[in-house]
């Protein structure tokens, strides 16, 4: 068969080739400028700019950057679009009407190119916060198990425990006068608590003098994160670990999974002598847990799943404690009366520490963690891409949108909440949620995809705060100015440093 030469072929297949190509551009103009047209009909700022979308307008700030948020929302009540780089349009849903409409279902996290989640996977993979569809739905219903009251009772000793170490490097302080930080403090006694309760693994982290490496490392892994997401020409993988924080982020992720797999491998083996120990831990889960089919989770999908508790089971619980204490300390009437409450409790006892019954006597302490997490909220936002179109506020989304249900927006939308700048605990008095949408609180989130490790969290909160009120009377430092750092995890620019009085308990 005679070939018929290439130069032959050459002018009439580039010609098609440049009308493919040219018809593929056309279409795809038409579409981003429909796009286009469709997000810009909704309510949001006007100063686009090819490359930052509208991100170039808000403040690098974290402070600025609340205020800026705290302006649009009192402009537009319950949701308005942004740009996140010339291609990616975002809505911010803020409002109960609108959020409810997202959270009610199980749409995935957005993945792929400018999905946020996505730049998570390197570091916690495709556990249990990042994974969707039936992989989701599958951990979901094996790693349950891991957080019924029978497992999560025995618990309470575990943040006893640790408390006491907290208190102990407390007390120091009060004695020398000076004041304590609390975040890197309360970030160490949170990260023995799940070290304890998710691996039985006991360390001295809490009594190394500095913070652990391992905290150090989650910190710094969160606020990479977030500014790879806000950067979209660092959203290739090929650019991005070219750059100094690239290297950084993949320096830290091996560091923490080293840590991961290290407690894991020491721990398999008595993990498998349920019998000798005190109580079943989150290991004891992931280790047995089996699915319908009897097909339990491979190596790598028990470390994702144990990186992924122990970023979210210390570095949210540290942030929601941290600034409970710091709300208490500002307001002094408030923490009297919280102190009355666990006087009042630790008198019916014949011990000195809290145990599973007096979690639920924790009345007016719960409604003062509670206003903390409305007014600090430790989990600033989540996200979630469509998969089908969907009316919201009277507006049809089409599949493939995606969503920032801004937490921290709801939780100080004005349109929501009276005074939403206030601490006060009495918001959570029954007779004034009453009327009160279900999810204009959503700390935790809501629905199908909130928090698993949620009663978790609000116990742990509960017993290490108790104990430190209990001790001591907690005040500001006047010479420290406090500051918000928005990050994965809402945290302080600067830390946050109190003073500790001891109290002279009867």
């Amino acid at each position: 068969m005679a070939l018929v030469p290439v130069e032959s072929l050459g002018s009439p297949f580039l010609a098609l080739f440049g009308v493919i190509v040219l018809s593929y551009l056309v279409i795809s103009l038409i579409r981003f400028r429909k796009k286009r047209q469709f997000y810009d009909n909704l309510p949001g700022p006007d100063d686009f700019n090819w490359l930052h979308g509208n991100l170039h307008t808000y403040p690098i700030d974290s402070e600025e950057r609340l205020r800026r948020h705290y302006e649009n929302i009192c402009k537009w009540p319950k949701l308005h679009r942004i740009w996140a780089g010339g291609f990616l349009p975002h809505v911010l849903l803020y409002h109960p009407d609108t959020i409810k409409v997202i959270l009610k279902t199980s749409e995935p996290k957005p993945r792929g190119l400018g999905g946020v989640y996505e730049y998570a996977i390197p570091w916690l993979g495709e556990g249990l916060l990042i994974s969707d569809g039936d992989r989701w739905a599958r951990s979901r219903r094996l790693l349950t198990p891991a957080f019924h009251f029978e497992i999560l009772k025995p618990y309470v000793k575990v943040y006893n425990d640790c408390a006491d170490i907290l208190v102990n490097k407390i007390s120091k302080c009060a004695e020398s006068g000076a004041s304590f930080e609390a975040f890197e403090n309360v970030s160490l006694c949170t990260l023995d608590i799940i070290l304890r309760c998710a691996f039985s693994y006991e360390n001295d982290c809490q009594t190394r003098g500095e913070s652990h490496p391992y905290v150090k490392a989650v910190n710094k892994l969160a606020q990479l994160w977030l500014e790879r997401a806000r950067s979209p020409w660092l959203h290739f993988d090929s650019v991005y670990y070219l750059t100094t924080n690239g290297r950084t982020f993949k320096k830290h992720c091996d560091y923490v999974h080293k840590v991961t797999e290290d407690i894991i491998d020491s721990q398999k083996e008595q993990s498998m002598n349920i019998d000798r120990k005190r109580y079943l831990d989150f290991l004891d889960i992931l280790l047995s847990a089996k699915d319908e089919e009897g097909v339990g989770l491979t190596p790598l999908e028990i470390r994702n799943e144990a990186d992924t508790f122990l970023f979210e089971g210390h570095d949210t619980t540290s942030s929601g404690i941290s600034w409970a204490l710091y709300s208490l300390a500002e307001h002094q009437e408030y923490q009297k009366l919280a102190q009355k409450e666990l006087d009042s409790i630790m008198k019916e006892k014949n011990t000195d520490s809290f145990e599973w019954d007096d979690l639920s006597k924790m009345d007016y302490l719960g409604r003062c963690i509670k206003e903390a997490l409305r007014l600090h909220s430790p989990v600033p936002f989540i996200m979630r891409k469509i998969t089908k179109d969907v009316e919201i506020d009277g507006t049809t989304f089409p599949a493939g949108c995606r969503f920032t249900l801004h937490l921290y927006n709801l939780h100080h939308n004005p349109h929501v909440w009276e005074d939403p700048m206030e601490f006060n605990p009495d918001r959570f008095l029954p007779e004034n949620l009453k009327n009160k949408d279900s999810f204009a609180f959503t700390p935790f989130s809501a629905g199908p995809r909130n928090c698993i490790g949620q009663h978790f969290a609000m116990n742990e909160e509960k017993v290490v705060i108790a104990n430190i009120l209990r001790k001591f009377h907690l005040s500001l430092d006047p010479n420290h100015k406090v500051m918000k750092k928005i990050s994965a995890v809402m945290r302080s620019e600067n830390g946050i440093r109190l003073i500790a009085t001891p109290r002279n308990i009867a």
